[in-house]
């Protein structure tokens, strides 16, 4: 996909040449100099009248008419200097690609030293560029007699860089482009249908996961379930025909199994909402249910390609939420693996429960630190909006760890409270330890808090993707359907840990 290179010789011949621009007052210095010579000022005219532009994220195409050896020239707008980002440079890539895709190139060239500055380095943006280029192409195939992936794309970038040295610039780009690559898995994992991505396949997949990567791997049936005791996961699971799965990875990069990192990630593959079943427009895309567990596939396979000194422990509880003589009602009493029992007064809430069993094998397996990932509450979508993940913790430090990964990741996230008033409702059952919904009021904060009863001391971070796991809406960094939120925040995340002293 990627060739590095030293020197940009412009009569070398590419389908393109792609140059960022910023908005300088002065002159054309350097390579833009040479090309406006070789093209007699007409770039510099192109300038002046607007059809070139340094806006930021403006994409302009300039056909070269054989004056140099690229058949196209296409301008990135950056902006001014002073103001461009990591994030900012990202989503310029992430435009430019989609329009270099509808172009259908199959090869073109960059000037990687063109959209450097004092705070972006060429590492920086090699990282940006590739990992643009893999998630703002992305397309899921779909179960068209025509794929929606195009017969074209693009196979082969040529990044020219006399400013840094090769090696170092293709590792970047390799891992810019395993971020993406693991991001768009997740992505496909959420746009697949519940009757073909069922329980079953899902731990196959994870299974394939682990052959690639060599992780350690548990697939749990539902016998063996049973045997653990997780009344809550299997609770969830009693109305459907399709057997439960409790999917562990493991990933050991330390010498010993110690300071481990518990990725928890929600696996419902369809939820109807049980008894307390959605409206009929609820019910649609339901499918997506299953975007925390995407999430931790995603990153488990960027810590594959990866390989941090970290040890980490993926469990993902995986089933279907449907209705059927069997199926859990509102007011059964069930007890979870940890002992404690749980009033159900909201079959709909089901997450919160296999993410209560789930929590707890993960401390089984050694989980020092647990971060839980789930499209958990139409709550967090009421107080955020689609584009900022809810969060919450009982543990400032370690929050602070994920919040930093978010940044670098470009996923925002907000941190709700967790105060003792939505700790009492969650606790507020005559019949049981707990209730698993107390009421409409703060219910982001109280299915929040609900998990927090099993993670205990375990220092904890809960994300509620429930907002942010689709988009309604193509962007510069991907198209419409599953966004693959928090693959790249939850792999920066195990990067980047430090272990806390308790």
């Amino acid at each position: 996909m990627f060739d590095v290179k030293k020197e940009l010789n412009l009569s070398t011949e590419h389908e393109g040449l792609i140059i960022g621009l910023f908005d300088k007052p002065e002159k054309f210095s350097g390579l833009l100099m040479s090309l406006d010579q070789g093209f007699e000022g007409q770039l510099t005219d192109l300038v002046k009248s607007g059809d070139i532009s340094a806006k930021l994220k403006s994409i302009s195409k300039v056909h070269s008419f054989g004056k140099i050896g690229a058949k196209r020239i296409w301008f990135v707008g950056l902006g001014k200097e002073k103001d461009l980002t990591f994030d900012k440079l990202k989503e310029a890539f992430g435009r430019l690609f989609k329009e270099v895709q509808k172009s259908k190139l199959e090869e073109t060239a960059v000037y990687l030293d063109s959209f450097t500055t004092e705070e972006v380095s060429g590492l920086d943006a090699s990282h940006a560029l590739s990992e643009a280029l893999s998630l703002s192409t992305y397309q899921f195939e779909g179960y068209k007699q025509k794929s929606n992936v195009p017969e074209k794309k693009l196979e082969q970038v040529t990044i020219y860089s006399g400013a840094y040295e090769e090696a170092e610039v293709h590792a970047s780009l390799t891992v810019g482009f395993a971020f993406g690559e693991a991001t768009n898995s997740a992505r496909t994992l959420v746009n697949i249908p519940g009757n073909l991505l069922t329980a079953t396949r899902m731990a196959n997949y994870a299974q394939e996961l682990a052959e690639r990567y060599d992780f350690e791997v548990e697939i749990l049936d539902k016998a063996e379930i049973e045997k653990l005791g997780m009344g809550a996961f299997l609770a969830v699971n009693q109305g459907s025909t399709e057997p439960p799965k409790m999917i562990v990875l493991k990933y050991q990069g330390k010498d010993e199994w110690k300071d481990v990192i518990g990725l928890v990630g929600k696996g419902i593959t369809f939820d109807t909402g049980g008894y307390s079943i959605k409206t009929k427009a609820g019910i649609v895309g339901m499918k997506t249910d299953m975007g925390g567990a995407a999430a931790v596939l995603g990153a488990m396979e960027i810590i594959g390609e990866t390989q941090p000194e970290q040890n980490v422990v993926a469990v993902i509880p995986s089933t279907d939420n449907m209705i059927s003589g069997h199926a859990f009602k509102p007011d059964d009493v069930i007890t979870s693996m940890s002992g404690k029992t749980i009033e159900v007064l909201n079959t709909d809430a089901e997450g919160r429960l296999v993410l209560a069993d789930a929590v707890t094998y993960a401390k089984h397996h050694g989980a020092d630190y647990l971060v839980d990932v789930a499209t958990l509450t139409g709550g967090v979508i009421t107080a955020l909006g689609l584009h900022t993940t809810g969060a919450m913790t009982n543990h400032d430090q370690l929050y602070q760890q994920v919040l930093e990964a978010s940044i670098e990741a470009g996923e925002q996230m907000w941190q709700l409270p967790l105060f003792e008033t939505e700790i009492e409702r969650v606790r507020n059952s005559k019949v049981a330890d707990l209730n698993n919904s107390p009421g409409s009021e703060g219910h982001a904060l109280v299915a929040g808090a609900f998990i927090g009863e099993f993670a205990e001391g375990t220092p904890w971070v809960h994300l509620d993707i429930a907002g942010t796991a689709t988009s309604s809406k193509a962007y510069d960094l991907g198209p419409t359907g599953a966004t693959g939120v928090m693959t790249r925040t939850l792999a920066l995340f195990v990067e980047r840990f430090e272990p806390i002293e308790k």
